[in-house]
């Protein structure tokens, strides 16, 4: 009797960047480690891996000042704090960003001030930004999503104009470009986050560059409880914490450097193929980066055309995990940052809702109608996981994937 069941469909599973198969972690790492321990110091005042770490990056990138810390949002702090705003100051985010982005602004009492986005690469621009400027604009966050840096030429122009700061958060776009210059060294801030899924790791751990050497200081003491280590007469200066990175982080940090421009070309090779590979699927759009930018793909992301696609983004998301066990993320974060409970109901310290007692109608109006291009832009997005590891059967069997879910899912 001839079996009518439909042949067992094979499974490629890719690596991750959340275990071994994904990340660059070895030998190299394991003897920083072990030299670290050994030394029996592991406190970055006293050690030398953290220093070291902090030299090379700043060497790498070509800023003046690098100082490394205990996360990517201990950097974005670090970096409000050091920008120093008043009370019921606003700083210009992007509508689309990590919480551990934003709630650093609200700790130093300041008022985030969401923009909108460009609806294909989801970066704010020059263009979102100018209509939020005010008098109660102290600094100007930037976010390079996905590893795509923004149009820094026409921030960097437009702050300048107005005398404001610029944080680059850079979490995601480490060895980026802009017309030749690395994200997060063309603002006043540069904030790098060393999470598990970044292009390197420790786990957790940050790194604040800068060429401003007023800024540098704050950023050196708010990283230390402001104790002005090495002064004459050394004091506590001003309100702060302790965001030290340890040297076990430092050495595994310091490790990892050595290998980032080769994760990065690996990356973007990849990325290259996979895109040659999908030109002129219907309803498929892969991602878009200015010519003369380098695009560092910490995801990969597809725009997903819900008037050709059946359910969009998210029936194309869910076509890939049920077939081929492609895990995706439709929309990147379910919604707009502005519409977390935090901003919504303004829960921050107790009952208070401070600092937004402070804040203007206007920096906490989320009118869906003042972000089109976010919610146009989340809805299409559809994002793919990305890594190193990934070999050419990995992009063929994604290539593969998406063409048979399109071609399921097609109107």
């Amino acid at each position: 009797m001839v079996s009518m069941m439909p042949p067992t469909q094979s499974i490629l599973k890719l690596p991750s960047d959340q275990d071994a198969s994904g990340r660059t972690l070895g030998a190299e790492e394991i003897a920083a480690v072990t030299e670290a321990i050994l030394s029996g110091t592991l406190t970055s005042t006293k050690g030398t891996f953290v220093k070291a770490l902090e030299n090379r990056f700043a060497e790498m990138i070509g800023v003046k000042y690098a100082y490394a810390c205990s996360s990517g949002s201990a950097a974005v702090h670090t970096a409000i704090a050091a920008i120093d705003p008043e009370p019921g100051d606003e700083i210009i985010t992007t509508s689309i960003t990590d919480m551990g982005a934003l709630t650093p602004i609200l700790y130093q009492g300041a008022i985030p001030r969401f923009v909108d986005v460009d609806p294909v690469t989801l970066n704010v621009t020059a263009e979102t930004i100018a209509p939020c400027i005010n008098e109660r604009t102290k600094a100007i966050i930037v976010t390079h999503l996905f590893g795509n840096p923004c149009n820094m030429t026409e921030i960097m122009a437009l702050a300048n104009a107005h005398g404001i700061p610029v944080i680059e958060d850079t979490a995601q776009a480490f060895l980026a470009q802009h017309q030749g210059q690395f994200a997060g060294t063309m603002g006043t801030v540069g904030c790098f986050s060393l999470q598990q899924g970044k292009h390197i790791t420790t786990g957790e751990g940050g790194i604040v560059v800068t060429n401003d050497d007023a800024i540098a200081r704050r950023l050196f003491l708010y990283i230390n409880k402001a104790f002005g280590y090495g002064d004459p007469k050394p004091d506590h200066y001003f309100i702060a914490l302790n965001y030290r990175m340890s040297e076990l982080q430092g050495a595994v940090a310091a490790a990892q450097l050595g290998k980032l421009q080769d994760i990065v070309a690996k990356r973007a090779t990849t990325a290259a193929q996979l895109t040659e590979k999908l030109q002129g699927l219907p309803g498929i759009a892969t991602p878009h980066h200015a010519a003369d930018d380098v695009h560092v793909y910490w995801k990969y992301c597809l725009r997903v055309d819900s008037n050709i696609i059946a359910e969009g983004a998210v029936g194309l998301a869910k076509k890939l995990k049920e077939e081929k066990g492609i895990f995706s993320a439709p929309r990147y974060i379910q919604k707009p940052a502005f519409q977390c409970e935090i901003f919504e109901k303004q829960r921050t310290f107790g009952n208070s809702r401070f600092p937004f007692t402070l804040a203007k109608a206007e920096a906490v109006d989320y009118g869906r109608d003042r972000f089109p291009g976010t919610f146009s832009g989340l809805e299409q997005v559809l994002v793919l996981p990305w890594n190193e590891a990934y070999t050419d059967e990995h992009i063929q069997y994604i290539a593969d994937a998406v063409k048979q879910a399109v071609a399921q899912l097609a109107h």
